[in-house]
């Protein structure tokens, strides 16, 4: 039965998808990369929010949750307060400028070879970091969720290669054959049984530990750990109180205003208003998340007594314990709905890059728009396949949340330094933002993979000599070793401002850039955005002072 329902409403997606898109034109450029500029709110929103959640956030978040309660929420609730500056200040850049990816932006305000170089990064960080993990977390979760080796009669390694290959062949369809705008309604479609399905995972663990009862089982778990509803959280968790006003909120920054894989979103959209109306819809959604990414999570730690192995399995082992068994197709489709959402999403802002910047910029020059896009669908299919070769070689896929956000840094940073300087300055040179993005990596490759594992072992060693050997006061003394990383992109962050506008002081450019409006969008701004801007950020602020120990 389960498996009856996962199957009718993955076909019910692909149907919807295709229906909607079948006279959208994905010969031109537009009509493929972007949806031929036609996105409204709903869809703009419920696109943001699948392209967000795979199955390595809602696995590893709630394993994060499981392990330090509450405060790793900063990972959702501080989106809103990003997605809001973006709606704001970005958006209507973005759309005046007629981009179609963020490096175009760069071409224009430095140089072509800064956009090549920031395209390069993007893809790199797509191709060998997220495409491989979601393939292989999604697989671990569809796999185990419906045995998928007794199902086959295969070994677990087998059952992984069928389910990585299975996913990434569905994934590649929609996104290499169907172009953003199938991308998009299937998303939206998606988000609503994510919505409900995410939803239905803590009412039944509520229901569990409270005798039946929702409200319950909520007063139960406030009441048995109170320690662990604190929004600022204790030191040496993931998410120290103090990062918060550092790198955390550049990498929300960097994530929702410059990514290209979550603002080709926004930059679909027909008009800045529904632009701006689906970013705000998505920042109230943000507000939510926690419900689904968060609270599972700690429902997971009472309901086990802090007692599982791995905090990476606490979400699957609390679906598996309450959820009815009727339910388990629906959510297992649901959450392949995830699994396709960020897999495609990522293929198709890589087969946009490779086509704009790489492809028609270095390549084919003279490429028309139907000969572009074909090359770029050629790239995409080969991404895929790499990404499917890759993907089983990945171990310890439930741990990777915390790990992927700290190597991101490579390029997350140094990406949206170039992206802030660019817009906030006229006379910063091409080669300050070459200088600020190479050395913006080389810096954090050299703090957090060469200096950072010395320190650490050397403290955990005195830790050892002196005879500590409690877990608790080992975590304490491997988070005091060395800064936060969150703290580390921080300072990396003023420090290559700095050096980008010295370099602007002593050679700026010779004329000031002044950005021009390409006409392809209505750029009127929508009525209320800052007003609604500001309801979300006093309600983030609310939240973090009602919960604060």
């Amino acid at each position: 039965m389960g498996l009856i329902s996962f199957v009718g409403f993955t076909l019910l997606v692909a149907v919807i998808a295709w229906y909607a898109t079948r006279n959208t034109n994905e010969a031109t450029e537009d009509g493929y990369f972007l949806g031929g500029r036609s996105l409204t709110a709903g869809v703009i929103a419920g696109s943001l929010l699948l392209t967000n959640l795979s199955t390595e956030q809602i696995v590893g978040l709630n394993g994060s949750a499981y392990k330090d309660g509450l405060s790793v929420m900063a990972w959702e609730t501080l989106a809103a307060i990003a997605i809001v500056v973006t709606a704001v200040f970005l958006l209507p850049r973005y759309l005046k400028g007629g981009l179609t990816t963020v490096p175009q932006f760069l071409a224009r305000r430095f140089d072509v070879t800064t956009k090549t170089i920031t395209s390069g990064l993007f893809l790199t960080g797509y191709v060998v970091v997220l495409l491989p993990v979601i393939l292989y977390s999604g697989s671990v979760a569809i796999s185990g969720m419906f045995d998928v080796p007794a199902l086959l009669g295969v070994s677990e390694t087998q059952a992984l290669i069928y389910c990585v290959v299975g996913i990434g062949v569905i994934g590649s369809i929609y996104a290499v054959f169907g172009g953003l705008k199938a991308v998009a309604v299937s998303d939206s479609i998606n988000a609503i049984g994510l919505l409900i399905g995410g939803i239905i995972i803590p009412i039944f663990g509520l229901m569990a530990i409270g005798d039946g009862s929702v409200f319950g089982g909520l007063e139960t778990l406030v009441n048995a750990n109170p320690e662990r509803f604190d929004s600022t959280g204790n030191h040496g968790q993931e998410v120290p109180f103090s990062t918060i006003f550092t790198g955390m909120m550049l990498v929300q920054l960097f994530y929702w205003g410059t990514n290209q894989q979550i603002i080709q979103r926004a930059l679909a959209a027909k008009s800045l208003a529904e632009g701006q109306k689906g970013l705000m819809l998505a920042a109230f959604i943000k507000i939510l998340g926690p419900l689904i990414l968060v609270l599972p999570g700690m429902i997971a730690y009472h309901y086990f007594d802090g007692n599982l192995p791995s905090s990476d399995v606490a979400y699957p082992e609390l679906v598996r314990a309450v959820l009815p068994k009727s339910l388990v197709g629906f959510f297992a489709a649901v959450l392949f709905g995830a699994i396709l959402s960020s897999f495609n999403s990522v293929l198709n802002s890589s087969v946009t890059l490779f086509g704009i910047d790489i492809y028609k910029q270095h390549i084919n020059p003279s490429a028309d728009e139907k000969t572009v896009v074909m090359y770029g669908k050629a790239f995409g299919i080969f991404l895929a396949v790499l990404a499917m070769i890759i993907a089983p070689l990945i171990a310890n896929a439930g741990s990777l949340f915390a790990y992927l956000q700290e190597i991101n840094g490579i390029y997350s940073i140094p990406i949206f330094t170039i992206i802030v300087v660019g817009y906030l300055t006229k006379r910063v040179p091409a080669i300050a933002a070459k200088i600020g993005i190479l050395s913006g990596s080389i810096l954090y490759i050299i703090s957090q993979f060469i200096m950072k594992p010395r320190f650490v072992a050397e403290a955990l060693a005195n830790a050892e000599a002196n005879g500590i050997t409690d877990a608790a006061q080992l975590r304490l003394i491997e988070a005091d070793a060395y800064p936060h990383y969150l703290h580390v992109m921080a300072i990396l962050f003023a420090t290559n401002i700095l050096i980008m506008l010295i370099i602007g002081k002593i050679k700026p450019r010779e004329e000031a850039y002044v950005q021009k409006y390409t006409k392809q969008v209505n750029i009127e701004p929508w009525k209320y955005v800052y007003q609604v801007g500001a309801l979300v950020v006093l309600v983030v602020v609310a939240i973090y002072i009602y919960f604060a120990k």
